[in-house]
């Protein structure tokens, strides 16, 4: 730790990335906009769910080309340009005519505005964060990428409950919390996007660490070609499936299981859990390694799901808090797998490509699974793959220990 205290800018790097993260969040709290949005545009709740979609989506095709431009453009002015993309984009939908005006304004407009271009700018500023973050502290990876998105992680607790104050306050005038919002994401975003820049030099590592520096800096080119990649990227896909489905019926899922008077309990927990996730999952694989911490919390997913088949009352908070602790651990994990089998050099297009799996999972899972009637049979087939993406990183372990003594 004293090397951590020691590292006084990265510190600064550290943290200045945290808050803006804890911003950039906010793309996990549609569900509060959803029926307020519906209201005020006079959209149906479903169309406008659909907003969620678009900006996970394009989330991730924002890390993927943030990750690629981080080769010409500085950290900084990435971080900058996709924060305000997200100010923009709210802006944007605050302009979008009311139900109540003379102009019917079509539902597509807001999944390009907060969808594709606000899910688009928080992918480019979140991969940019992370990639300093791994670059100024690469003997603690792991403690670095779990401060930076436990804070985008802990946004849920935070803005859930302000923006529905917020839409409380403009009860029938949404639109005027998409234009706070947009002014104070704008603010945040100029007075911080100085701070995210990489070292001029990455400091040494050493032990355990050194391979990531000293060990070839693979191109994502380069990577795409290693059955390694398959695996991570598969892994990822299979282990969020769970989350992706219980999340947006979690109210629901309590109020079959006799809890529906504490299902807002239920959010909170979920949202708290998934932020320690994103801290002790990477902190544990500091301990334990990268793969040995991947292949725990699979486990723990598939054992979640196949509790929920049958959980009633407090267990089922219990089982929750665990999925939700490990959906966090795959965001604050995945990016140091991945730097540990292909180097940091390219991180950020190469933690891009990963994500790929993080996409899939969420535009196939909840159109398939959910096509599923019987609710048992639903959560043994997502435990099933988990414990499937467990067996992969298994696979991976055995890779990388037989490359371990071939180089030495």
């Amino acid at each position: 730790m004293s090397a951590i205290s020691e590292n006084k800018q990265g510190l600064k790097v550290l943290f200045a990335g945290a808050f803006l993260q804890l911003f950039l969040g906010i793309i996990y709290v549609w569900s509060v906009f959803k029926n307020p949005v519906s209201a005020y545009y006079g959209w149906t709740p479903s169309d406008v769910g659909l907003t969620a979609s678009f900006m996970l989506c394009f989330f991730v095709i924002g890390i993927l080309a943030g990750g690629k431009a981080q080769a010409k453009i500085s950290l900084r002015i990435l971080v900058l340009t996709g924060g305000l993309m997200v100010a923009a984009g709210m802006c944007a939908t605050a302009l979008i005519p009311g139900a109540d005006t003379n102009t019917a304004a079509p539902v597509f407009l807001i999944y390009i505005f907060y969808g594709i271009i606000g899910g688009f700018g928080v992918g480019v500023a979140y991969n940019s964060i992370i990639t300093a973050a791994q670059k100024w502290f690469p003997k603690n990876r792991g403690f670095a990428t779990g401060i930076s998105v436990c804070a985008f992680g802990l946004s849920t607790v935070i803005f859930a409950p302000l923006v529905t104050k917020l839409n409380n306050i403009f009860v029938s005038n949404v639109n005027y919390t998409f234009l706070i919002l947009s002014g104070v994401f704008a603010a945040v975003a100029l007075l911080f996007f100085s701070f995210i820049k990489t070292p001029e030099q990455i400091p040494n590592a050493s032990g355990a660490n050194a391979p990531v520096l000293k060990g070839r800096q693979y191109t994502t080119l380069e990577m795409i070609k290693t059955p390694r990649f398959y695996l991570i990227a598969l892994s990822l896909m299979f282990g969020t499936s769970v989350f992706f489905i219980i999340n947006p019926d979690l109210k629901d899922l309590a109020q079959n299981r006799g809890m529906g008077s504490f299902a807002t309990y239920l959010v909170i927990i979920l949202g708290i859990s998934n932020a320690l996730g994103r801290l002790g999952a990477p902190l544990m694989s500091d301990k334990i390694g990268r793969e040995s911490a991947d292949i725990i919390i699979l486990a723990v997913t598939a054992l979640g799901a196949f509790g929920l088949c049958f959980a009633q009352g407090v267990f089922l908070f219990v089982i929750i808090a665990f999925v939700a602790f490990c959906y966090g651990g795959y965001s604050g994990l995945y990016p140091v797998l991945t730097s540990e089998n292909f180097g940091i050099k390219n991180i950020g297009s190469n933690y891009g490509a990963v994500m790929v799996g993080f996409m899939l999972s969420a535009l196939l899972f909840p159109i398939v699974i959910n096509r599923i009637e019987d609710q048992k049979t639903k959560f043994m087939v997502l435990g099933i793959l988990a414990a499937t993406g467990a067996v992969l990183v298994v696979i991976l372990k055995i890779i990388n220990s037989k490359r371990t003594k071939e180089e030495d």
